[in-house]
């Protein structure tokens, strides 16, 4: 795939995503344009940072560095993901995970 035809994916990947994320949030979600991403994340919702990728060829060690790397300790670095044919999936930390199931049973 040439490195246009790459983007024009990654960027239809952040608008399918966004969308999924307006429509079961309730509230629009935007992906961040241009400078706004140099962060390194495609999408922010308060205090979560995603990383957004409609790939084949996955590189999940790479993809969470890049989101770590951007986040400060507050926030939750998030890489969601998409293969052809398969549902979106999200790569989360452990540690954040634990807490939150923690949470959720007592």
């Amino acid at each position: 795939m040439t490195g246009k035809m790459a983007r024009n994916k990654g960027a239809a990947g952040e608008r399918e995503l966004s969308k999924i994320l307006t429509d079961e949030l309730g509230f629009e979600v935007k992906r961040k344009l241009g400078q706004a991403r140099d962060g390194g994340d495609d999408i922010q919702i308060g205090k979560y940072r995603i990383e957004v990728k409609r790939r084949e060829a996955l590189r999940l060690d790479d993809w969470c560095q890049q989101i770590e790397a951007c986040c400060d300790p507050r926030e939750v670095p998030i890489v969601a993901y998409r293969r052809n044919g398969q549902p979106w999936r999200a790569v989360v930390p452990m540690a954040w995970l634990i807490k939150q199931i923690r949470e959720d049973l007592e």
